[in-house]
């Protein structure tokens, strides 16, 4: 569960963030982080948040940024906007680390799924890229399906995807906490 100053970090893509005000200190209107991605994090899937906005402000480095198919670079002092459902993805591409304050409204689960994909990413169950196995990332996508969404392939498709997944994705869960 998340708390003001917690931290938890993701190995594969070079990330820690420390929670600054959680989703219960604001009844659900707004979860604020610091963020800080290591010099050359790889890039990440694009995706989308199909209900919640977000702000990031650049404290320190430059953060590589991927919007609705551009891409720029902010520097220290600037700030970025996403309406809800804009396609996006974010990086360092840089030689130095970049921190930068991350503001999403409303909050909804989404500490639950950052604490979800850094503990995979901990446990060794993502892959390079930091995607984790075909059925745990149905379960994951699911279970967050209000919080996230990747762009690409059509949630339509993903959805046909999980509901004739979703039962394999279930049983392996179940099956690996029994064997672990």
């Amino acid at each position: 569960m998340a708390y003001r100053g917690k931290r938890i970090s993701n190995p594969v893509n070079k990330q820690t963030i420390e929670f600054v005000t959680t989703a219960k200190e604001s009844d659900g209107r707004m979860l604020e982080m610091i963020s800080t991605w290591q010099p050359h994090s790889p890039k990440p899937v694009e995706h989308y948040h199909p209900s919640q906005e977000e702000v990031f402000t650049v404290l320190e480095g430059e953060l590589s940024v991927k919007v609705s198919g551009r891409q720029y670079t902010l520097s220290k002092g600037e700030s970025i906007h996403l309406d809800a459902a804009t396609v996006h993805s974010m990086w360092n591409n840089s030689a130095t680390p970049v921190v930068a304050n991350w503001k999403v409204f409303p909050a909804r689960r989404t500490e639950y799924l950052l604490e979800a994909g850094m503990t995979m990413a901990a446990e060794g169950k993502l892959n390079q890229k930091g995607v984790p196995s075909l059925l745990r990332g149905l379960m994951l996508a699911r279970k967050y399906r209000k919080e996230f969404r990747l762009h690409r392939p059509p949630y339509i498709i993903q959805g046909i995807v999980f509901f004739l997944l979703s039962p394999l994705a279930l049983f392996n869960e179940r099956f690996s906490k029994h064997n672990s």
